[in-house]
């Protein structure tokens, strides 16, 4: 059952549990929200905090409102790329992907670690690394997003699917936990932004010169030791973060 904390604006508290929804495909396109009565009772906020939050929600273009329906998520509502937004949507949904977003591995080998994939997996730089490379689309089939991942080489002993370009049914997460008995239990994204390269323009179809975001997850296990190194590009999209100080 939801609870208002009050170190935050109600209202915002609200959004963010509805935004992650959404980003994370719990809520998918078309979806309806609850109308402001039950939002408010739901929560136990006003039903003027209510309309907010859809306002917000809104603003954001994550919801629109629809005559003689109420409002739901939008058609064309933003899908998640980052580390975050992936690891939210297994917790929440089993899937990585929102509802009708898909991907394609395309590469997948071992490859001598390049100096920042090796600091951040703690290996030798030059060591077998696996590198696999994913490209996300939309249910229109628009590519999205393009996603390199880097694990250490020894794992593609006991775990030999992440050096092969097919789909990994479970996830790569389940997979990886299932053969070495690790697990992702935290990460960190960071994000910039620079110019595409030629492979990542022709992969998402930029032409370019093209501005793209870069988003460089690290994912660790429970000993705190880094699993995977992921590199998520995409095209310019805004990202929304909310905290409390």
């Amino acid at each position: 059952m939801p609870k208002v904390e009050r170190s935050i604006p109600p209202y915002m508290q609200v959004v963010t549990h509805l935004r992650g929804q959404i980003t994370s495909g719990e809520l998918s396109p078309g979806d309806l929200l609850p109308p402001d009565r039950a939002l408010a009772e739901e929560w136990g906020i006003s039903r003027a905090t209510a309309q907010k939050v859809v306002t917000v929600l809104k603003a954001e273009g994550l919801v629109e409102t629809v005559q003689g329906s109420g409002t739901r998520v939008a058609r064309t509502a933003p899908l998640h790329h980052s580390g975050y937004d992936r690891a939210l949507s297994v917790r929440r949904t089993g899937r990585i992907y929102s509802e009708g977003e898909y991907a394609r591995i395309t590469s997948a080998g071992l490859e001598p670690a390049p100096a920042d994939v090796a600091a951040a997996l703690g290996i030798a730089e030059g060591a077998p690394a696996i590198r696999r490379i994913r490209v996300t689309y939309s249910a229109q089939d628009v590519a999205l997003s393009m996603s390199t991942s880097w694990l250490d080489g020894a794992l593609s002993a006991s775990a030999p699917a992440l050096v092969s370009t097919e789909r990994i049914r479970e996830g790569s997460w389940h997979y990886l936990e299932t053969r070495t008995g690790r697990s992702v239990v935290s990460g960190q994204d960071r994000i910039s932004v620079r110019l595409a390269t030629d492979e990542e323009a022709e992969l998402l179809a930029l032409e370019q010169p093209a501005a793209v975001k870069v988003t460089k997850t690290v994912l660790r296990d429970e000993d705190g030791v880094t699993l995977e190194y992921g590199v998520s590009v995409t095209e310019g999209r805004e990202s929304i973060y909310d905290y409390s100080v």
